[in-house]
């Protein structure tokens, strides 16, 4: 299968993917170099039709925002804390909605985790 245009229908990303497996199928070893070139243009076109398919609405809460930057730092609440100069309750209190966040740690957010400063005055 070559693809000669972009993915616009869910019956055609499921043709890809499936020749996409196929040819995955075959293993390292199997795989022609014109067969990895495919590959690489099926996966570029369907990964560009899931990113126009399956949209993530971006966070309206100070929380949401915070697990959205923990998840891309790969950090864990305690090492966050840790990042923030907050001790692991108080962002646990805070990220529970049960203290409200005083301004040096927003301002730690916004220093640290490049959280737009527009963002904390109006989830605040």
């Amino acid at each position: 299968m070559i693809l000669k245009e972009k993915i616009t229908t869910e019956s055609a990303y499921k043709k890809v993917m499936q020749e996409v497996d196929r040819l995955m199928a075959k293993g390292n070893e199997n795989v022609t170099k014109k067969e990895l070139a495919d590959i690489r243009k099926m996966a570029i076109a369907a990964q560009a039709y899931e990113a126009n398919k399956f949209l993530i609405d971006e966070p309206t809460t100070l929380a949401g925002i915070i697990e959205m930057k923990m998840y891309e730092m790969r950090l864990k609440q305690k090492d966050l804390a840790k990042k923030l100069n907050v001790s692991d309750a108080k962002l646990s209190l805070i990220m529970n909605g049960k203290q409200k966040p005083d301004i040096l740690f927003l301002k730690a957010v916004h220093q640290k985790l490049k959280v737009s400063g527009d963002f904390l005055l109006q989830a605040v």
